[in-house]
């Protein structure tokens, strides 16, 4: 892991990822690449501009030829995937993005990685790279589908997704299963609940509250406000992702909670409290369809094996959350 190659690193995980990464491994390089659709913006990583060991090229996963001259030039061997279409509500409205993104540019990576590697031609199944490019896919727990009452999502469970946006993830998800299987590409995938924390998209929960409440706007909150969502803060997410990069077995996934669960209307009402605004604010619109009641996240696999835990109560992270979009706001009038 010397040259990395982060797809997606203008938008939320991403984003958060290069910052903690670049300085913290000065001596690694690394390349952001990203499409800067509508979620996706260079103002998240535009500080890291200047330093010795960043680059940031505006790019389309889903150009095989320009992702093989980075691979290629940079000397790429390692690529981490957050370049993703992520909302569920836009997916519902139209898939085609999500596929394209999600399933086409992530087989546009795998295709390109294969590349840069040759199996030992005494014997196929032998396994034995002469050089290579790893690659980690950034997944989501949404491929599971949804749990009853009680329960966690473990890496055996079997994909059940209920959206086009985790149709999509799922499918992502297997056709790098089947790249390693099949070829020997040595990947990994990580499988995480919900992100929160600054950079994030505002049609997201926790930033879409936010803003609406500063500006005293109503706050849809679908259905009943009962679905259940482990809240993971992104730093959080960035150092189990480093935990994989750094001693991830080959093959495996490893699933990444934050061991915070709360219903939607939970997380609004300690918006509001936070902000000191009433609870009055909230409007309860029609659910969503196929809204999914209970996400819940076993992450023994990546504590056990690799010694990675949450670390941020979710006290704490939705107050440096909250401060952040508070600062954006004002910044922004």
């Amino acid at each position: 892991m010397e040259n990395l190659l982060i797809t997606g690193g203008a938008g939320f995980i991403g984003s958060n990822f290069l910052h903690y990464m670049v300085r913290k491994y000065p001596n690694k390089q690394f390349v952001n690449v990203d499409a800067l659709t509508y979620a996706g913006s260079y103002d998240s990583v535009e500080e890291l501009e200047g330093l010795p060991n960043y680059t940031f090229i505006n790019e389309d996963i889903c150009n095989k030829e320009k992702m093989q001259e980075i691979i290629d030039g940079y000397g790429i061997d390692t690529v981490v995937n957050f370049a993703a279409e992520t909302h569920v509500d836009r997916s519902i409205e139209n898939s085609d993005a999500f596929f394209r993104s999600n399933v086409l540019g992530t087989k546009s990576l795998l295709d390109v990685c294969m590349k840069s590697w040759k199996l030992d031609p005494s014997d196929f199944n032998d396994r034995r790279f002469r050089a290579g490019v790893r690659f980690l896919q950034i997944s989501t727990d949404e491929v599971y589908g949804a749990l009853g009452k009680e329960g966690y999502f473990t890496e055996e469970t079997p994909l059940h997704p209920n959206s086009p946006y985790s149709a999509s993830k799922a499918s992502a998800d297997m056709m790098v299963s089947a790249y390693h299987h099949t070829y020997g590409l040595p990947v990994n995938i990580t499988r995480c609940s919900n992100n929160y924390g600054p950079y994030q998209y505002p049609e997201k929960l926790i930033p879409l509250m936010t803003t609406y409440a500063l500006d005293d706007r109503k706050l849809p909150v679908y259905g009943d406000g009962q679905q259940i969502r482990d809240w993971l803060f992104v730093t959080d997410h960035c150092t189990a992702v480093e935990s994989v990069l750094l001693n991830g077995r080959d093959g495996e996934i490893y699933n990444v909670g934050g061991d915070s669960e709360k219903t939607n209307e939970e997380v609004v009402k300690v918006i509001l409290d936070t902000l000191g605004k009433d609870h009055s604010l909230i409007a309860y619109v029609k659910d969503r369809p196929g809204h999914d009641r209970r996400y819940a996240i076993d992450h023994s696999k990546i504590t056990r094996e690799l010694g990675w835990q949450p670390s941020v109560t979710f006290e704490e992270g939705i107050q440096e959350t909250i401060d952040y979009y508070v600062r954006t706001v004002q910044l922004q009038n």
